[in-house]
């Protein structure tokens, strides 16, 4: 019987690996070529493409253009089809790829008109800006087509390869406003509803302000109990429903200046915070060239799809940033009197069939209907400031005062600039596009009270330079004074917690190396979850027959570690028990939100100082069918522990938060197509961090890289990224740095030995 089942089982086997073997046959097809020799007509000059250990692109070029055409060339190599998404989902043409499927997240993004809007701004740029998209864009398309054969994305899409045009490296730029602003009104949108239907009481209780503050100049928003409003009491419970945490997209980044290191150089900071995916969304990347007659080199970040280095430095100064979370975007309400009209945007299927979707216009911006009127969005993305490449010149700025002084010009989602030079300066000044409108509001403005100025960008900012003790931080949370807070709103802000655990952390040390503030990025102390697990503690204790009841997870909480560390199940108790407190507390709020399409999840970050004033006041209208605040809280850990149990199992040894929050970055195809996981997601790792802690990790979620230089020592720099360097899950440089990462490792900013150099000759 045996010899039959080997008999039967051998052909199944052999078709399986020659399937296999073709497969894999095909996707080598579409490798890139790293060594040897290209022409184009494109550069002025010879262009060599190097890569280290890493898959770190080298570049060596006479000139910016060349140096630009030299990145898109490795970008088009490694990064196509990521470029691709990127640019069609903020264009709102995912439709031509995958179908119906996407027709309705294009419809929000043709919302913002983006694909007008960046050949509007291309048209306006600067010739020399062009210049550089120009040979750009002719570098993408060459690295592209370099291997004669599309990667498998393509083939499993069945689409076709479209260009890259110049106006598509500004569409990427949006693609970052749509992840770093959008939160900005959706929030405000959130506070609108609370408002109509609570009143203003309620949202003055949700959104006070919270004792975690760290301002660079010290100040504070005045904390104190605001009126708990009451609920209106109902016969028919809420049930509960869970409120999303939703991606706080963001950023730690923090300098001390020459004082406080041995080496009197200044030394930065800078972990971004975003969405893991695979492949990553930074490239790392050195650019060497000539400008005036002087040797550049820049060696940092860039993001593919775009020709400059975000994040990095020039030897002389480096640089970081952070979400800035400033107000830049108001909903105004229409009246009568609000000339409106219509406008049809063309969606495209594979198909070719085009799908109409009719979008209302105004004099301020597209018009959404909720809360049963018309609202235009006026946002900082929809002006002509809002994109442009200022940032090329990033590369050549020679100290702090500098990158200071060209900040305010930059056309980017504004951000938190951190930037450190060689004589030991270090500063922080908010960079990128901020309307010059005075009055930020959360709520709806009346469109015959629309504040001037939303066309022209803000010079006029705030900065602080050399404080006196050395030290500098940001968290996305509010670190400009009190005073320019009223000036320039919130845009939804973090909570706080982050950027105070840094702060304190700094001010406890005299003296730094790129040691600690790598231990630093990666400290996941829970300071924030700490009374949380108190009060749960004293919960679970409060009757003999709850410290029976509850007997295995007391002991779990007493070992808990005060950390998120991989082997603590307290810890996982502590963090779902908050978050079921408010899925239950705040049920009836969340219900009338739900109904009209709005969540307490955008609002979410700022619920902390109204949670404990309800558990200390315990009011009754807001006990929703149960019997005391006691009772209401048990219900909530019992929820929390269903919930995991259901994902995770009932053997509580199995909740430990290295499990519960994994580490899993997975390709997009991965997930529709699991039998592809093996081969196209990155290996899942135990989790080491959390929300409220410089270590920020989430399965999805986290650093997307860990950056800390010293200009003019440059030999101990880091630069660790959350993934490798290429798209092709064939490539050396597939997984390449992603263990580093995932175990907190530190890699090099430096290129390391050269392992592969293509030369690009010039033809005349």
């Amino acid at each position: 019987m045996l010899k039959i089942l080997k008999w039967l089982l051998a052909p199944l086997v052999i078709l399986a690996l020659a399937a296999t073997a073709m497969v894999y046959g095909l996707l080598s097809l579409s490798l890139p070529m790293l060594d040897g020799k290209q022409t184009s007509r494109a550069i002025s000059a010879d262009v060599s493409v190097a890569r280290d250990n890493l898959g770190q692109a080298v570049i060596e070029a006479q000139n910016r253009q060349d140096v630009a055409y030299g990145l898109g060339f490795a970008h088009g190599q490694d990064r196509f089809f990521q470029m691709d998404l990127l640019r069609r989902n903020a264009a709102g043409e995912l439709s031509e790829l995958f179908g119906e499927a996407a027709l309705n997240l294009d419809k929000q993004m043709r919302f913002h008109q983006f694909r007008e809007r960046s050949e509007q701004i291309y048209a306006q740029l600067s010739q020399s800006h062009q210049d550089v998209l120009t040979a750009y864009t002719q570098g993408v398309n060459d690295g592209q087509a370099q291997a004669g054969f599309n990667t498998f994305e393509y083939y499993l899409t069945g689409a076709q390869v479209r260009a890259w045009q110049p106006a598509d490296s500004l569409l990427v730029i949006f693609a970052m406003y749509l992840d770093l602003q959008a939160g900005n009104f959706e929030r405000d949108e959130a506070l609108i509803h609370i408002d109509s239907v609570f009143g203003a009481d309620m949202k003055a209780f949700l959104t006070q302000p919270s004792r975690y503050q760290a301002a660079l100049d010290g100040s504070e928003l005045p904390v104190g109990d605001v009126p708990i409003p009451a609920l209106e009491v109902s016969n028919v419970p809420v049930v509960a429903r869970h409120i999303e945490s939703l991606p706080h997209y963001g950023s730690n980044n923090w300098a001390v200046t020459g004082a406080l290191t041995m080496t009197n150089k200044a030394m930065l900071s800078d972990d971004m915070h975003l969405g893991l995916n695979v492949p990553a969304i930074w490239y790392r990347a050195q650019l060497n060239y000539q400008f005036e007659g002087e040797k550049v080199q820049v060696t940092g970040v860039s993001l593919p799809g775009a020709p400059a280095i975000v994040v990095g430095t020039n030897n002389k100064v480096a640089w970081g940033f952070t979400n800035g979370y400033l107000d830049v975007a108001d909903w105004v309400e229409l009246d009568e009197r609000t000339n409106t009209w219509k406008e049809i945007e063309k969606i495209v299927l594979p198909n070719g069939e085009l799908h109409q979707y009719e979008l209302t216009m105004s004099e301020f911006g597209p018009v959404k209907v909720f809360n049963g009127k018309q609202y235009a969005l006026s946002w900082v993305a929809h002006q002509s400031y809002a994109v442009n490449l200022d940032l090329l010149e990033f590369e050549r700025v020679r100290d702090v005062s500098e990158a200071v002084a060209q900040a305010a010009d930059v056309g980017i989602p504004v951000q938190n600039l951190m930037v450190v030079d060689d004589s030991g300066q270090a500063g922080w000044q908010p960079m990128g596009a901020i309307p010059k409108r005075n009055e930020p509001a959360d709520l709806a403005v009346r469109a015959a009270d629309y504040p001037t100025g939303w066309q022209q960008n803000e010079s006029q900012r705030p900065s602080v330079v050399n404080p006196d003790d050395g030290r500098l931080w940001s968290a996305n949370a509010r670190v400009m004074s009190v005073t320019d807070h009223q000036r320039f709103g919130d845009g939804g802000y973090a909570l706080g917690a982050r950027a105070q655990q840094i702060r304190d952390r700094l001010q406890g040390k005299q003296q730094f190396n790129e040691r600690g503030f790598n231990q630093l990025q990666q400290d996941n102390e829970a300071l924030f979850l700490t009374p949380w697990h108190e009060h749960l503690t004293q919960l679970l204790n409060a009757s003999e027959q709850s410290k029976q009841q509850y007997a295995a997870d007391l002991k779990y909480l007493a070992a808990w570690q005060a950390c998120a560390c991989a082997e603590s199940v307290g810890y996982t108790l502590v963090k779902h028990f908050r978050a079921a407190v408010i899925d239950v507390a705040l049920a009836p709020i969340e219900e009338k939100l739900l109904a009209r399409d709005s969540s307490l999840s955008k609002i979410k970050n700022y619920l902390e100082p109204a949670l404990w004033q309800l558990l200390k006041a315990q009011p009754g209208s807001w006990l929703n069918g149960h019997i005391d605040w006691t009772a209401l809280q048990l219900a909530a850990y019992e929820r929390a522990k269903a919930s995991l149990t259901a994902s995770h199992g009932s053997q509580m040894d199995d909740w430990r938060w290295g499990n519960v929050n994994a580490l899993n970055i997975r390709h997009p195809f991965s997930q529709q197509l699991p039998i592809l996981s093996g081969l196209l997601d990155m290996p899942r790792m135990s989790a080491f961090g959390d929300t409220f802690m410089p270590a920020v990790q989430g399965p999805s979620f986290g650093a997307s890289q860990r950056f800390i230089a010293q200009p003019g020592e440059l030999d101990k720099a880091i630069m660790t990224i959350a993934g490798g360097q290429s798209g092709h899950p064939l490539s050396e440089f597939y997984r390449a740095g992603f263990e580093a990462y995932a175990n907190g490792e530190a890699t090099p900013l430096l290129p390391g030995e050269l392992i592969h150099q293509l030369k690009i000759q010039a033809l005349r």
